[in-house]
């Protein structure tokens, strides 16, 4: 029988490239409130489930209509956050406690890493407390998005291209009638179309806030799930829709199944003192620049 410590490594070689060494994303992966679970048998937490679990647009798509499973994720998982707030958690990548950047910076503090990217996708769920289910992405071991690619001009391009091709893909696993039913066994959206996004870009991130709240009709589907969560395990995968035949077959960059999930497994954070902190920040800044203005006068 395997020991505890080797039931980790074995799941955390599901997520972590092969090859040896140290890899940043070993921190954030097994950390956080939310756990890394088996795939399979898992609650309470998150895992990955294989890019073929999901049918997208194959080579033939726009003259056969056909759907192909999409293969390797284009990214690598690099953890989830399952987070509790008073008010709307924005841009948390910026945040000085956000502790995936946190571990890419410890790396690039060490000189190692120095060319990853990160894609997080942040869910915001309204309610009388504020929820985010933060999903993060990373391109493998020490190398940059593939110039020229789709997800390269996506992360490149402006708010109105982005919107038209940020694209959801679900999979219902296990849930009770009432949820299927609401959500669907198989469902796809345009996110950006669909709902409010914003997109906050760093150096070497690109982090998509997705407001939920801002459709009444989401925000109802939403909440039904929410009362079952503890019994629904679903699969969501996340891509650049294809538009061309040039830009097929469609791949995901990055895919993650909740496993009944538990509502109180949320850490809080605190976004109150966050939020005053940088007004403070920038109203010292514009004063800076006025002073400077005078001087020059």
């Amino acid at each position: 029988m395997c020991s505890a410590k080797q039931k980790q490594k074995q799941k955390l070689s599901q997520h972590c490239p092969k090859g040896g060494g140290r890899d940043w994303r070993e921190e954030v992966i097994t950390g956080g409130s939310l756990k890394c679970v088996d795939l399979n048998n898992g609650t309470n937490g998150w895992a990955s489930p294989p890019g073929d679990n999901f049918n997208l647009r194959g080579t033939n798509y726009f003259t056969k209509k056909t759907k192909i499973p999409s293969g390797e994720w284009l990214l690598q998982p690099a953890g989830v956050d399952w987070l509790r707030s008073n008010s709307k958690l924005d841009h948390v990548l910026s945040r000085n406690d956000n502790r995936v950047m946190h571990a890419l910076k410890k790396s690039h503090s060490q000189g190692e890493f120095l060319k990853t990217f990160i894609l997080a996708v942040n869910l915001q769920i309204p309610g009388r407390d504020q929820h985010s289910a933060v999903f993060y992405f990373a391109t493998e071991q020490n190398r940059p998005l593939e110039p020229g690619s789709l997800l390269y001009r996506f992360v490149h391009g402006d708010d109105s291209y982005r919107n038209s091709r940020f694209k959801i893909v679900n999979r219902m696993i296990k849930g009770p009638w009432i949820v299927k039913t609401a959500v669907g066994n198989y469902s796809a959206c345009l996110l950006g179309k669909a709902l409010n996004c914003y997109y906050h870009k760093g150096p070497n991130y690109l982090e998509i806030d997705v407001d939920i709240g801002s459709s009444a009709i989401a925000t109802a589907i939403l909440h039904l799930a929410l009362g079952y969560v503890t019994s629904v395990t679903i699969d969501m995968g996340f891509l650049v829709e294809a538009e061309t035949a040039e830009e097929l077959p469609e791949k995901l960059f990055g895919a993650v199944r909740i496993c009944q999930m538990e509502m109180s497994s949320a850490t809080f954070v605190e976004t109150t003192r966050y939020k005053k902190l940088i007004s403070i920040h920038n109203s010292s800044k514009v004063q800076a620049e006025n002073n400077e203005d005078d001087d020059d006068k």
